[in-house]
């Protein structure tokens, strides 16, 4: 599998990319990112996130074709880039009920290049065997990103949507892997299916958006919550007050590239490289020194994920 495309990507792609910022003198890892969805080959990418003090990279999946090509990224540049594999929350009830059924909505970003025809549970069910078994190799450090989605799907894909998510709380703990929740306006939901199924030692809320209640929260579950650039923009004030109730020793940061580019590049292109954008705000949120909340993050990640 090469590059995926989607009218969103391909919007974004097309602009000027950002300029490299001030390299981070204590580097840390980007701990969510969709390279197949970057223009450049993946060495430019490493390259590039490198010279800024950004490693290692972990590439996540959204549905099979992303996460066997996660998994053979993070094996031909070990130690550089790990991987993560799962059915995005949007892919579950595409699997199941088909592109077009009612409570599925099917966003500009096509994630595996073609359409999909109803396959019932049993090709979701075929489908999570296929992510067990790469959850089982020794690059693959997380399950996710699954979890749960109202934004896109309505209440007749909800079904497929918790099935799936159940489906990998199961592998992540069965492989002792870390579990990276989506959750979009989901986030009551996600806490009672996570009481329900028994968490797995390791949950990541991956791109976090709940609220300062929300992050408290999961402090007290012990959840790890991973900021992306979003918390940089002007109406992110409620995210900003998320991340400053947030205990440091539970925080990571993120790009979900190409998405989310940080202020004051929003629109262009993002990519690895410009987590240092991210970082500095998180630091002045948190009133820490920059070199230290760096070092707090990059232990995180390696607690998180084992790199």
């Amino acid at each position: 599998m090469g590059k995926r495309s989607g009218k969103a990507v391909e919007a974004r792609n097309a602009q000027t990319p950002p300029p490299p910022p001030e390299p981070l003198r204590v580097p840390v890892a980007d701990a969510h990112t969709h390279m197949d969805m970057q223009t450049p080959e993946v060495p430019e990418i490493i390259a590039a996130a490198e010279a800024v003090g950004v490693t290692p990279l972990l590439q996540v999946g959204v549905d099979l074709p992303s996460s066997r090509w996660a998994v053979e990224v993070a094996a031909a540049h070990p130690g550089k880039v790990w991987a993560a594999v799962a059915l995005h929350p949007n892919e579950a009830p595409r699997v199941v009920h088909g592109d077009g059924a009612a409570g599925v909505e099917v966003d500009d970003t096509d994630w595996a290049g073609k359409t999909r025809s109803a396959g019932g549970p049993e090709a979701l069910e075929r489908q999570l065997a296929e992510i067990d078994a790469l959850a089982a190799l020794p690059q693959v450090v997380a399950v996710g990103e699954t979890g749960l989605d109202t934004f896109r799907t309505g209440p007749e894909g909800t079904r497929a949507q918790e099935d799936s998510f159940r489906g990998h709380i199961a592998i992540a703990k069965g492989h002792g892997k870390a579990l990276m929740i989506h959750d979009r306006e989901a986030h009551e939901d996600v806490f009672r299916v996570l009481a329900e199924e028994g968490a797995p030692e390791t949950v990541v809320f991956h791109c976090f958006s709940g609220d300062a209640d929300m992050a408290r929260r999961c402090a007290d579950l012990g959840y790890f919550m991973s900021f992306a650039g979003n918390v940089t923009f002007a109406s992110a004030d409620p995210l900003r007050e998320a991340a400053k109730a947030a205990p440091p020793e539970l925080m990571l940061v993120e790009t979900d590239a190409p998405f989310l580019t940080p202020k004051p590049y929003r629109g262009r292109p993002n990519a690895p490289y410009l987590i240092p954008h991210t970082l500095r705000t998180l630091a002045r949120v948190k009133g820490l020194d920059e070199d230290v909340l760096a070092g707090i993050i990059a232990g995180n990640a390696k607690r998180a994920f084992g790199f």
